[in-house]
């Protein structure tokens, strides 16, 4: 659910921005936070086919609703994907990743058993992964605008 809260103006070097956010709420908050997620596969091989993307897509679509995440974009590569999402200040983001990887991988090798032959262990993500905050103003506006409040 989005609630249109904020609208202002920063003024920078004599240019005005006008700007509308439309943020999520919750009971005792409004809040905007975009995550840019990461996912390589296990050494880096090269299984994605657009259907085990769309596979691993429905996957998280499933997962994140208990978890108060909400798929924005999904692409994929052959050898790893990147997700945005929204998400709730209260999501434990570690644990969903962790619960998304582990069901993820259980069900894409029980079901493309072409994944199996190229990953032979049990893993089929790597441990690491890449995330990043991402929407909003860029970090200059808003260092800029915090420097200038109450003048």
């Amino acid at each position: 659910m989005f609630f249109s809260l904020f609208s202002g103006i920063i003024s920078r070097k004599k240019e005005r921005i006008d700007y509308t956010l439309e943020l999520d709420n919750n009971n005792h908050s409004v809040f905007l936070l975009y995550y840019h997620l990461i996912l390589v596969v296990k050494y880096r091989r090269k299984v994605f086919s657009d259907k085990i993307s769309q596979y691993a897509k429905d996957i998280f679509v499933r997962i994140c609703s208990s978890y108060n995440i909400t798929l924005e974009e999904w692409n994929h590569d052959q050898d790893h994907v990147h997700i945005m999402f929204r998400a709730h200040p209260n999501t434990e983001i570690s644990k969903f990743i962790n619960a998304y990887k582990s069901a993820s991988s259980r069900l894409i090798k029980k079901d493309f058993p072409e994944v199996r032959r190229k990953l032979w262990k049990e893993m089929f993500w790597s441990r690491s992964y890449c995330l990043l905050t991402t929407g909003g103003s860029p970090i200059e506006t808003i260092r800029k605008y915090i420097e200038n409040q109450g003048r």
